[in-house]
C-alpha cells in the first residue's frame, strides 16, 4: 500500500515570493494550448478559413479570463453558495482553492461565444478549433491535484497495487488515486481521441461534401462527460455535499448535460449541415 508523498504545495520560494505547483500546472496548461492550437491552426478545415497564431493568441487571452472567471464563479454557485452569499468578499479569493471545471467550462464557452461575435466566425468553428486541445490542460490540473494531495479517492481494497493513503484526508485507509484517473482518462486518453478525430476528414464534412462545425465540440462534451461520471465513482465526494439524488455526486449530476448535449449538438451538427 502506498502513501501519498505529501509534497510542498510550495514549488519555489524567493524570499517572500512564493511559486504554487498548482499555478504552475495552470502556466503548463495555458502553453499546452497555445502550442497545439498553433498546430491546429495549421490543418486543412482551419487553413482553409483563414486562421492564423495570431489568432491562437487571441483565443488563449479569452479563454484564460474565461477558465479563471468561469472556474470560480462556478465552484461559489455549484458546490458553496450558502457560504459564499454570507462571505462574499471571499468571491473573488482564489488563492483560498476552490474551482469548478463545469463553471470553467461555462466560462470559456461564453468567451468562445464572445470571441466568435467579434471576429464574424460561427461559434462551432472556434469550438472545434479548441476543443482536442483542452484535454491536455485538463490533465495538468489533475496532477496538481495530486501534488497537493487534494481530491482524494474513496475507500480502495488495501490489495489493490496502487492503493494510496493521504495523509491530507486524516484517516489512514487505502484509497483511490482518483486524480491520477481522471488525468489518464479526461486528460490523456481524451486528448488521443478527439485529437485523432478531430484531424480526420470526416469531423469536418459529410458524405455529400457539406462542411460541418461542431462535431469535436459533441464529442469533447460527451467524452468529458462519459469519463468523469465514470471517474466520480471513485472519487470521494465533496464532504459538504456527499451523495446526492439516486446516489450520485454533483461531479456526475453536472456531468448529465454535457452528455445529452453532446448527442443533440452531434445531431444538430449534421443535419444544419445538410440543410445548407
Amino acid at each position: 500500500m502506498l502513501v501519498h508523498p505529501q509534497f510542498d504545495p510550495v514549488a519555489l520560494r524567493l524570499g517572500v515570493f512564493q511559486i504554487h505547483w498548482y499555478g504552475l500546472t495552470y502556466l503548463a496548461a495555458f502553453g499546452l494550448f497555445h502550442l497545439l492550437a498553433t498546430r491546429r491552426v495549421r490543418q486543412a478545415p482551419f487553413a482553409a478559413a483563414g486562421w492564423t497564431a495570431r489568432d491562437v493568441e487571441d483565443l488563449l487571452f479569452f479563454g484564460v479570463l474565461g477558465v479563471i472567471l468561469g472556474g470560480r464563479l462556478g465552484y461559489v454557485l455549484f458546490y458553496k453558495p450558502g457560504y459564499y452569499l454570507s462571505h462574499l468578499p471571499e468571491v473573488l479569493a482564489v488563492w483560498q482553492g476552490g474551482m469548478s471545471f463545469h463553471g470553467g467550462l461555462l466560462g470559456v464557452i461564453a468567451a468562445m461565444a464572445l470571441f466568435a461575435r467579434l471576429r464574424g466566425r460561427s461559434f462551432m468553428e472556434v469550438t472545434d478549433l479548441i476543443a482536442p486541445c483542452v484535454p491536455t490542460g485538463l490533465a495538468c490540473g489533475r496532477l496538481g491535484n495530486f501534488i497537493n494531495g487534494e481530491l482524494w479517492g474513496r475507500a480502495a481494497d488495501a490489495s489493490l497495487p496502487w492503493a494510496m493513503v493521504f495523509p491530507q484526508s486524516g484517516s489512514d485507509l487505502a484509497r483511490h488515486p482518483s486524480q491520477i484517473y481522471q488525468f489518464a482518462m479526461e486528460g490523456l486518453l481524451l486528448f488521443g481521441l478527439l485529437w485523432w478525430y478531430g484531424r480526420s476528414p470526416s469531423a469536418h464534412v459529410n458524405p455529400g461534401g457539406q462542411r460541418v462545425w461542431g462535431r469535436v465540440s459533441a464529442a469533447f462534451l460527451f467524452g468529458y462527460g462519459l469519463f468523469r461520471f465514470i471517474a466520480e465513482y471513485f472519487r470521494e465526494p465533496d464532504s459538504f455535499l456527499g451523495p446526492l439524488a439516486m446516489g450520485l455526486s454533483m461531479g456526475q449530476w453536472l456531468c448529465v448535460p454535457m452528455l445529452l448535449g453532446g448527442v443533440v449538438l452531434w445531431a444538430w451538427a449534421g443535419r444544419a449541415a445538410s440543410a445548407r
